[in-house]
């Protein structure tokens, strides 16, 4: 059976260290399983792995989008399945390395996922409509032919009330027909291991705080200022993904730059508490909790002892 090892928790629990360490021991390569790692110039906002750690251990799935584009989870999908079998070619062990659930969610569970590319022209005109007359206008259309997707995308979210009514029009399905077999998680699939690194919350968020400060010292804000001067529109999926969005408000709305990292630091905070209710919801995770005395290679050495390769 073909295995898969899939790692996930929280932004700032190290993932990444341990993810390397583990892959070293067990000749494996990493997956990344992160929704802006994927785009091109977002590197230390998203904590991309330095060309040093790509240089020790190969990573997939980095920089494969223009920050202008619309990266989808189907075209993840799509690449993570590739790269996988790529990486089993080469007789090396794949491991999924993220915390975006709904990425890791469907490259490890029986799911079905609707498989509608970009339509240019009815989106085109799904943001005129938006320009028009609101979002909340179209959202409306959308809880007639999808209540159920509607219910759960906020009325001013236009890209997301547009790619649902894209997915309609295409299959002729609602977006809530495409489901996971057996609840939100699905089912694994067969050769499927998913573990959870965490920490103690207090030392989690603590890690988080000094990330935030380490993204700023090393040119985070710039990095922002850059993408938007290369033309990157503010309301790109790119640069409305945690903490550049925040930045993108420092350079064009008036907020402070302090206030733009307090609410980073917030915000990043909450996001990895909807990490951890996400990962925790599913049983077939098996949990790990990583001491501030533990090294990487510590965790790494005790995760090999449960794994059967």
């Amino acid at each position: 059976m073909e295995k898969l090892i899939a790692l996930v928790g929280p932004t700032a629990v190290g993932k990444t260290a341990v993810g390397m360490a583990l892959a070293e021991r067990l000749n494996g390569e990493l997956v990344s399983a992160d929704a802006v790692a994927v785009y091109k110039r977002l590197d230390i906002g998203s904590a991309k792995p330095t060309q040093d750690e790509q240089a020790r251990v190969r990573f997939h799935l980095l920089d494969v989008a223009e920050p202008e584009g619309d990266f989808t989870m189907t075209d993840f999908e799509r690449l993570a399945g590739k790269a996988i079998a790529d990486i089993r070619s080469r007789g090396k062990l794949p491991i999924l390395l993220g915390g975006t659930g709904l990425y890791v969610r469907a490259v490890t569970a029986q799911l079905s996922i609707p498989a509608v590319p970009p339509q240019p022209e009815f989106r085109a005109a799904r943001w005129a409509e938006v320009e028009e007359h609101g979002a909340p206008w179209l959202h409306e259309k959308l809880a007639v032919i999808d209540p159920p997707s509607a219910a759960k995308i906020q009325p001013n979210d236009g890209k997301r009330i547009i790619r649902a009514l894209e997915v309609f029009e295409v299959s002729g399905q609602p977006m809530s027909a495409f489901h996971t077999p057996e609840g939100v998680h699905g089912v694994p699939k067969p050769g499927v291991q998913m573990i959870g690194l965490d920490r103690e919350r207090e030392t989690l968020y603590e890690h988080i705080d000094r990330r935030v400060d380490q993204m700023v010292a090393e040119g985070f804000v710039d990095e922002v200022r850059q993408l938007l001067d290369s033309g990157v529109p503010r309301d790109a999926k790119s640069l409305i993904s945690l903490g550049y969005r925040h930045l993108v408000q420092f350079h064009c709305d008036g907020v402070t730059l302090e206030d733009a990292i307090a609410m980073i630091k917030r915000d990043t905070r909450r996001y990895a508490k909807r990490q951890l209710s996400w990962f925790r919801n599913d049983p077939a995770v098996n949990w790990t909790n990583i001491k501030e005395s533990d090294s990487a290679e510590d965790v790494a050495e005790h995760l090999e002892i449960g794994i059967s390769v």
